[in-house]
């Protein structure tokens, strides 16, 4: 953009220059020759006028910073054509051929101030090469960040991408802890089953036992009577 702003200037400069010399030679002429170049010196003006607003539209799309300077300079270029239009003004006035020496001295003035204008516009030319440069580091610093930046994001995307991966394992860990959960739980529930098997059983055996015993015992007592009722006869 800044560089559509110099081509604009440029062109300003030297339409400039030109329709200062076009009006220090249109003060020595008269009659239809000095209409004419009256005529091609408002041409010109007014083209002067659409580059001064072209470079004013250009200078407010730009950053504050260089926008400040160029507005600047925008003035500086908008009083040089308020000059030439008081110039046109002064040799189309009734007195032109009776100030024609103004005329002169008002040209000279008006190339001085041209140079002025040009040494200004060189030493913002030198001034906007360092902001330039110095745009460009920052632009480079901020392609740097830009890269940092991605590279954390990629860093942050595998850090989620792992993070998923441990969460389905997570997953399917708590879905077998679930399943061994469950299938102890059934363990425990037949070690209950089988422990009141054995309970029954152990009864059973006691029992048995209290009945074998009194049999034995009644054969002992059997055996005991018989043997004295043979012993006695």
């Amino acid at each position: 953009m800044a560089e559509v702003f110099e081509g604009y200037e440029r062109q300003y400069c030297e339409l400039s220059a030109f329709l200062s010399r076009k009006c220090t030679s249109a003060g020595l002429l008269d009659g239809e020759q000095k209409r004419q170049e009256v005529s091609g010196i408002k041409s010109g003006l007014e083209e002067a006028e659409e580059l001064i607003r072209k470079m004013d539209l250009e200078a407010r799309t730009l950053q504050a910073n260089m926008k400040a300077m160029l507005l600047a300079k925008l003035k500086e270029y908008k009083f040089d054509l308020n000059h030439l239009k008081n110039k046109v003004k002064t040799i189309t006035s009734p007195n032109a051929n009776q100030s024609s020496r103004e005329a002169l001295l008002e040209s000279g003035m008006a190339d001085t101030l041209t140079v002025c204008l040009i040494a200004d516009s060189f030493i913002a030319q030198l001034s906007f090469a360092d902001q330039k440069g110095r745009l460009l580091v920052s632009t480079e610093r901020l392609n740097q960040s830009g890269e940092r930046i991605n590279e954390g994001r990629r860093m942050m995307l595998e850090s989620e991408e792992l993070g998923v991966s441990i969460l389905q394992d997570l997953h399917q860990q708590r879905q077998s802890l679930l399943h061994a959960h469950n299938t102890l739980h059934g363990v425990d529930d037949n070690i209950g089953k089988g422990r009141k098997i054995l309970t029954a059983m152990s009864r059973r055996i006691n029992r048995n036992k209290w009945i074998i015993g009194s049999v034995i015992l009644c054969l002992v007592i059997a055996i005991i009577i018989i043997l004295y009722f043979k012993l006695s006869q």
